[in-house]
């Protein structure tokens, strides 16, 4: 048994250490809402944050991140920063098959936790990792504007 803090709350995982958090919370805790693209970390569809800071789920084994916190994108509507994201998306109709929603939505929060006021290019560097097959980047970039707005 791994204890690991999820959205604030200690969990038991019975699962080996080197299970990928991706696969400990979706398999072991039925947390869905982060999702498997590539397994490779390349596609971004798997984030979650620990500690903070966006990572890749699919590759972060469960026995490095013990002592640590992982927030998911279940958490995000209890979270003001997270609110404000997804009350942008849906206003600007960001999701179209929506499958790397819950990556970008938590690579949007990590990156106005951080900067407050971000530029285009802010917003590009930040969201480079997440892919969206159907193109919304540019819906995603007036997303994120119009939350930083709402969070001034």
């Amino acid at each position: 048994m791994v204890t690991l803090n999820i959205n604030g709350r200690d969990l038991q995982v019975d699962a080996d250490p080197g299970t990928p958090i991706l696969w400990a919370l979706r398999d072991n805790l039925d947390m869905t809402g982060t999702k498997f693209g590539c397994g490779a970390a390349l596609c971004g569809a798997c984030t979650v944050h620990l500690d903070g800071n966006p990572v890749r789920s699919c590759i972060t084994p469960i026995s490095a991140v013990q002592g640590h916190k992982i927030t998911t994108i279940e958490a995000m509507e209890t979270d003001k920063v997270g609110k404000a994201v997804q009350d942008a998306w849906v206003k600007h109709d960001v999701p179209q098959c929506g499958y790397c929603q819950s990556g970008q939505v938590m690579s949007a929060v990590a990156l106005l936790r951080t900067n407050k006021r971000p530029l285009d290019a802010d917003i590009d560097n930040a969201m480079s990792g997440n892919i969206c097959r159907c193109g919304t980047y540019q819906r995603i970039r007036a997303a994120i504007k119009d939350a930083a707005e709402a969070l001034a």
